[in-house]
């Protein structure tokens, strides 16, 4: 557990699914529920309403769906992260809610657990793939060509060594391990990397990675 609360938003068009994470986050000491939307729209009022940290929010909803959502408020400045929680494992629903901006995607019936590691993971800026989706992810980006990625030219060589090493799922921790550096210094590389690829969050930068080819996707 951290010592700092994480302010959540839950968006989804069902009342008992709202209740019962309610009910699931409500037993984390650092997990506080501000607000609850049933539409995109509400969603995207509550964020500008309340600034949470993480919004869970559904994909398929009435009116503004889950993904056009996700877009408005990664889109937004200072926008929190979006963790995209939906019982549909579709290709389209996936790769729609990574472009979007989404940090991450976890299926409804992923255990509690899971789901609160993927909210801690997310509100400190990290990614979170469902394990069971990542390979239809991997395989989306086989069959994409390699497409020009604006600002991996500006990336020195130690950070698109960082960059290719995250693209390969690695941590912070273990890229400072790979590459005998300071887990401080993989840090501010990450961070330069971001700034650079204007990605606003590890997703982002690892799509860009698989786009431009730096990372092949059989090998994922």
């Amino acid at each position: 557990m951290t010592d700092r609360r994480i302010r959540l938003v839950i968006a989804d068009d069902q009342a008992l699914v709202r209740a019962g994470l309610r009910l699931i986050l409500a037993t984390e000491d650092d997990l506080d529920v501000v607000a609850e939307a049933a539409d995109g729209e509400a969603a995207i009022a509550a964020v500008a309403a309340h600034r949470p940290d993480v919004v869970l929010m559904d994909v398929r909803m009435p009116g503004t769906d889950g993904i056009a959502a996700t877009r408005r408020i990664a889109a937004t400045e200072l926008a929190p992260p979006v963790l995209v929680l939906t019982t549909f494992e579709d290709d389209e629903v996936l790769w729609g809610a990574v472009e979007a901006g989404a940090s991450g995607f976890v299926l409804k019936d992923t255990p509690a657990d899971d789901l609160v590691a993927a909210i801690r993971v997310t509100s400190t800026g990290g990614s979170w793939l469902d394990p069971r989706v990542t390979p239809r992810l991997l395989a989306r980006l086989r069959i994409q060509p390699p497409a020009p990625v604006p600002g991996l030219d500006q990336l020195t060589s130690r950070e698109l060594e960082v960059l290719e090493l995250m693209a390969r799922g690695r941590t912070n921790q273990e890229i400072a391990a790979a590459l005998y550096l300071g887990e401080r210094t993989v840090k501010t590389h990450v961070g330069n990397v971001f700034a650079k690829l204007d990605a606003r969050d590890r997703a982002a930068a690892i799509i860009g990675a698989y786009r431009a080819g730096l990372v092949d996707p059989r090998l994922g």
